[in-house]
């Protein structure tokens, strides 16, 4: 089933790779004109030029979505390349998989200011353009928004802020037209969990621990989330706002 998404104009930060690049190739299939907002240049080019040369409107803005300066200028060339800003995919974050008393200052900071900040940063920016096209906005939290995770508690606490921020968003904007909802996954076959994965002391049982960790019997793909995201992008999801949707193959589910 196509979603009718043909026209509409999307950011989607975190947009080289993973999950990110997932929900990009999607939305372009679908026909949406997608800016690509991410630090890495080189993989924001080099997905922005494929897909055009299939004859998808896709462009790469290098941005730090922590940077209101970067974040200001990504909107502004959005509008001017585009006319129109209809769907903001708020994607991009790091890990830091450490227990507290291990985290730095410096470390702490730098989560909160590219997994959250960036968030507030975008938001606030595309408000103007999202309330004229009566948008929607997807902001990508995780299940350790909702339930706690083992030694990832930066991490968790990002993204329990979004989930949260999400709901009060939802509540501020209803009247203006505009969605906001988030996506919780929880394990996805990305380059973040593989490297998280290659981080532990034993890969092999790591890779089992999350094959059980889902009823399911496997981590997401990128695609299967790349689908929820479409969902709540799309006028399919017309009367939802304020959700944190588990994308979680029943890893919440049991006790």
């Amino acid at each position: 089933m196509m979603m009718n998404l043909a026209g509409k104009t999307a950011i989607v930060t975190g947009g080289s790779s993973g999950i990110g690049e997932a929900i990009v190739r999607l939305f372009a299939a679908n026909g949406v004109k997608v800016v690509i907002a991410d630090w890495n240049e080189q993989e924001a080019v080099r997905l922005a030029d494929e897909l055009m040369s299939s004859g998808q409107h896709v462009v790469s803005v290098k941005s730090d979505v922590s940077r209101a300066a970067d974040v200001q200028s990504l909107i502004q060339e959005t509008v001017q390349r585009f006319g129109q800003l209809d769907i903001l995919v708020n994607n991009a974050a790091v890990i830091l998989p450490k227990f507290i008393e291990e985290v730095e200052e410096a470390e702490w900071d730098r989560l909160l200011n590219i997994n959250l900040k960036s968030v507030y940063l975008t938001v606030k920016h595309s408000l103007p353009y999202l309330k004229k096209s009566r948008g929607t906005i997807v902001n990508m939290a995780s299940l350790n928004g909702l339930i706690g995770q083992k030694m990832n508690p930066v991490y968790a606490a990002t993204k329990g802020g979004i989930v949260a921020m999400t709901k009060a968003l939802a509540l501020d904007y209803a009247s203006d037209g505009v969605r906001v909802n988030c996506i919780c996954p929880a394990g996805v076959s990305t380059p973040l969990l593989q490297h998280w994965i290659q981080e532990q002391d034993d890969p092999a049982a790591t890779v089992q621990i999350l094959n059980d960790m889902h009823p399911i019997g496997r981590p997401a793909t990128s695609e299967e989330i790349a689908q929820a995201a479409l969902f709540l992008a799309s006028a399919q999801s017309g009367f939802v706002t304020g959700v944190a949707l588990p994308v979680d193959g029943g890893a919440s589910l049991g006790y």
